[in-house]
């Protein structure tokens, strides 16, 4: 008797996915007859392999871009001068369209074909959350990722390494601003209906909680659309005074234009993720919003980052020789200390490199200098690396520092007083509103 239909495909995905293990396991052992002069996957006399997966398009596409740009400056600029313990540093960069499945079958052809020696600058919760079994299995480090999830923090994983703050960290401090500085009681979420949007919904609720408040209203918006319409109609019927956004530049822009077409002249407060250029790109020079992010490293384009941080001072440099047509970002300047980390972790492990001795000298990393006046620490128990959020503050197309919370009150206040305007639309539904190649 045959198997029935239904059994014959589970069967079928779980011989599939033990197949898988058993490849990943054999990576890890030593059993692999592939492996470079150094008995390490990844590692020759004269080269370390590094694997990395992240959107370059699709809705994400602004932040795989710079997060990429912004890493290979770095490394372009340590094998120009040699490389690390007499190696150069070879990337193989692998598109997954911010789609968690292809992060997946992308991460299985780094670790499995290509035989990484470690995973690198991952963007995006819902994508990197999946490959987590990945690195257990194959006992594969993960430096430097774009995302503040929970899920990559705890449980402690040896193998994951985090470098920026988490999205509880920066929804916590918004949450503060907003309600302690700004006085502020009735907040709502507008979250992407996914992994990321779900760890910044539950940040900003555990925030407000702890409080005594909660959200006034939630409203979601599928990822990858742009139909943030119902969602936005049900936070404007609660009156919020603030709305936490957790999403991509596109639908959140999208979100903005809609509320204040309907005559919102609310706070809007965004996680790091959106994308401050993006952002900014989709509203334009003439909007004046009352628009805040928070961020994870200094803006490198304010004039106070660029002449007292030598981090940002580096960055902007040796993007400018690498890639001249790009203007330097947060998002490119994340990139850029993933890369330090990752070569500093390098650096200490020497020239007999094995995974475990990577690990064990990113572990040894204490008060390391990346130039931005926050130092990078690790332990054996803690592997997050930075803990400051800043904030920046929207104004007619670039942000800026914030520095002093009474003059949001005024701004706010002001434009509480003006006249809704209906506001165009235009550029900000469809494909249209994540710009080119997004």
């Amino acid at each position: 008797m045959g198997i029935p239909t239904p059994y014959r495909s589970r069967l079928m995905r779980g011989l599939a996915a033990f197949a898988v293990a058993v490849v990943l396991a054999a990576c890890s052992n030593g059993s692999s007859p592939e492996k470079g002069a150094s008995g390490t996957p990844g590692v020759t006399n004269d080269t370390v392999t590094i694997g990395c997966s992240l959107p370059l398009t699709g809705h994400a596409s602004y932040l795989g871009k710079q997060t990429l740009n912004g890493a290979l400056a770095y490394l372009n600029a340590v094998n120009e001068a040699g490389g690390v313990a007499g190696r150069k540093i070879k990337l193989i960069t692998l598109d997954d369209g911010y789609d968690p499945p292809r992060c997946v079958a992308n991460t299985q052809q780094l670790i499995v074909e290509d035989r990484v020696f470690c995973l690198f600058s991952y963007v995006g919760t819902p994508t990197t959350a999946k490959i987590i079994p990945l690195l257990d299995e194959a006992r594969v480090p993960l430096v430097g990722s774009f995302t503040g999830a929970d899920v990559l923090r705890f449980p402690f994983r040896r193998y994951i390494i985090n470098i920026r703050a988490s999205y509880y960290q920066e929804t916590a401090a918004a949450v503060d601003h907003i309600v302690g500085d700004l006085g502020f009681d009735r907040v709502a979420v507008l979250y992407q209906y996914d992994a990321y949007g779900f760890d910044g919904l539950k940040g900003t609720e555990m925030a407000l909680k702890s409080l005594g408040l909660a959200p006034v209203a939630r409203g979601s918006y599928i990822r990858g659309t742009m139909d943030v319409e119902e969602g936005v109609g049900r936070i404007l019927d609660a009156k919020p005074q603030a709305v936490v956004m957790i999403g991509t530049s596109g639908p959140c822009a999208k979100a903005i234009k809609l509320a204040r077409a309907r005559g919102y002249r609310g706070l809007f407060y965004a996680v790091s993720f959106v994308g401050a250029d993006e952002i900014g790109r989709i509203l334009g020079p003439g909007n004046d919003t009352p628009l805040l992010m928070s961020q994870v490293v200094p803006p490198p384009d304010l004039p106070e980052s660029a002449a007292l941080l030598t981090g940002v001072m580096d960055y902007a440099r040796l993007l400018a020789r690498s890639f001249p047509e790009e203007r330097p970002n947060v998002v490119g300047l994340e990139g850029f200390l993933n890369a330090r980390v990752l070569v500093e972790g390098l650096r200490r492990a020497g020239r007999e490199l094995t995974r475990e001795r990577f690990l064990d000298a990113i572990e040894s990393i204490s008060n390391f200098s990346v130039g931005i006046a926050s130092p990078v620490s690790y332990d054996k128990d803690r592997h997050q690396g930075l803990e400051r959020v800043y904030f920046t503050r929207f104004d007619h197309g670039r942000f800026q520092m914030v520095t002093d919370w009474g003059r949001i009150k005024e701004i706010l206040a002001a434009s509480a007083k003006l006249t809704p305007v209906p506001t165009e639309l235009d550029g900000t539904s469809g494909a249209a509103a994540a710009g080119p190649g997004r």
